[in-house]
């Protein structure tokens, strides 16, 4: 799910800059390095992966550097540059409880032939800062604007008080411009997020951009200032529940990572956790889920969106046991969870789910799309339930007519509310249908999973752009 790309390198001296995504948080750091010194910004907690390429590279790390305060993730970068006796660099102005090298407006940081130039872009935080790569000649070779300036979009301006969002906004407006004035309009620009993380505040396009594509599309430079705050702020939609642990997290300085494997749990033990409640979340593929699943397990497919929904649902603290294929689909979920903080596994079980079950029966639902949907539909108006589990602002562009709407987020307090008897799911890929149908398969209800792609939904003639049910 994660990926190593490196830029144009053209000898021993010009910067080169490798990109480290994160797939499933919409996330990428970056290793810079000269050939020999190496800078890496907004790190990940897996570190290993960045010691991996150091190691691999020769390199000398003499920096870690952040943007800011992450929201979206727990920042690797007080273990990196405690492992690695490297200067950790973050703005002046954050309270943390940790050494660190503090940096303001126009700072330059030395690193090998490198010169990283501090800009103050306040907006996704308050002292949020962008870095310009330069080399020993002062020639821009990048820039680094983790929530500032993204592709086509910027970060969202919400995640430090609700009283600040305005505020935060205007100075995104002005952080933006002020990176396009300043900067050569070939100069690249390496956002963190953007990739579809939540921590940007619309949706961003394209895989690479410069200051000068920029000024062409990005909203902070083609719109008037009040247009653009009007806009950004109008569309600020619901971000996932775990964002309200990592600040704190991150300015207490998070402990070094583990990604040891829980305790393996038989299948007594596995039935008595769901029993009690607790969370046990199966990590197979959503199609197999439902075509078999321990009663009251929860599915959360191990895929792009795993982490997010995850996150978003899990009662922080709460027991966490993982059922999987395989121990490397355990291990490649535990390194998902530890990004997030959720370091303490109640247990883990792996195999075929027949033999997990404990001489219980599996539990399983149908799985269709949205034309099997119109067709049931054409078969038995009225005779069931259909339940839209997108965001508000994706329901707001219309839905499938006659449908129940209960984001997924909500779904948990809120399962009240839907029917018993036949129910259909659906989302915008199948994926959170696929999780708020293992919270709804209970007795008393039979379930369909809407499999598909919601632009399908207009091909079988079943989009609304008014699609409450009767009675809503």
């Amino acid at each position: 799910m994660d990926a190593t790309r490196d830029s144009a390198y053209e000898g021993i001296g010009r910067p080169q800059v490798v990109t480290i995504e994160t797939t499933g948080l919409g996330d990428r750091s970056y290793l810079v390095h000269d050939g020999e010194t190496a800078v890496v910004v907004d790190p990940q907690r897996d570190i290993d992966r960045i010691t991996a390429l150091l190691d691999e590279r020769g390199l000398r790390l003499s920096h870690v550097v952040e943007t800011h305060v992450h929201n979206d993730y727990v920042s690797g970068g007080l273990e990196l540059a405690r492992s690695t006796s490297a200067a950790y660099v973050l703005a002046a102005g954050d309270e943390l409880d940790f050494d660190h090298h503090p940096v303001t407006d126009d700072d330059v940081l030395e690193a090998g032939r490198m010169r990283l130039r501090v800009l103050h872009t306040p907006g996704h935080t308050h002292h949020h800062v962008s870095y310009v790569l330069q080399d020993a000649d002062g020639h821009v070779h990048g820039v680094f604007t983790g929530g500032s300036m993204l592709y086509g979009a910027t970060g969202r301006t919400d995640l430090v008080r609700p009283e600040d969002t305005e505020l935060l906004t205007h100075a995104q407006y002005h952080s933006v411009r002020r990176l396009a004035a300043e900067l050569p309009a070939d100069t690249p620009i390496y956002p963190t997020h953007g990739f579809g993380s939540f921590c940007s505040a619309t949706p961003t396009s394209g895989d690479a951009s410069t200051v000068g594509a920029q000024a062409e599309v990005n909203p902070a430079l083609t719109l008037a200032e009040q247009d653009y705050v009007d806009t950004l702020i109008a569309g600020l939609a619901a971000y996932p529940a775990y964002y309200a642990h990592m600040g704190p997290l991150n300015r207490r300085g998070p402990g070094p990572v583990d990604l040891t494997l829980p305790e393996p749990v038989d299948p007594a033990e596995l039935r008595r956790r769901i029993e009690a409640g607790e969370w046990v979340v199966d990590l197979r593929e959503r199609t197999a889920f439902a075509a078999g699943h321990l009663a009251g397990s929860l599915g959360f497919e191990l895929s792009t969106n795993f982490l997010t929904y995850v996150g978003w649902l899990y009662p922080w603290g709460a027991p966490l046991t993982l059922i999987g294929e395989s121990v490397e689909q355990v291990a490649r979920a535990r390194r998902e969870l530890v990004r997030i903080g959720i370091d303490r596994l109640a247990g883990m079980a792996y195999g075929e789910i027949e033999e997990l079950a404990d001489g219980r029966a599996l539990r399983s639902y149908p799985v269709s799309d949205f034309a099997g949907l119109a067709a049931a539909l054409a078969e038995r108006p009225g005779g069931f339930t259909v339940l839209d589990a997108r965001r508000d602002d994706e329901r707001a562009g219309g839905g499938v007519r006659g449908s129940l709407h209960i984001p997924i987020h909500e779904l948990a307090e809120r399962v009240g509310e839907v029917p018993e008897g036949e129910v259909w799911v659906y989302c915008g890929s199948g994926y959170r249908a696929s999780i708020a149908g293992s919270i709804l398969d209970r007795p008393g209800r039979t379930l369909v999973l809407v499999d598909d792609g919601y632009d399908h939904a207009a091909d079988a003639g079943l989009h609304s752009e008014q699609p409450e049910p009767a009675g809503a």
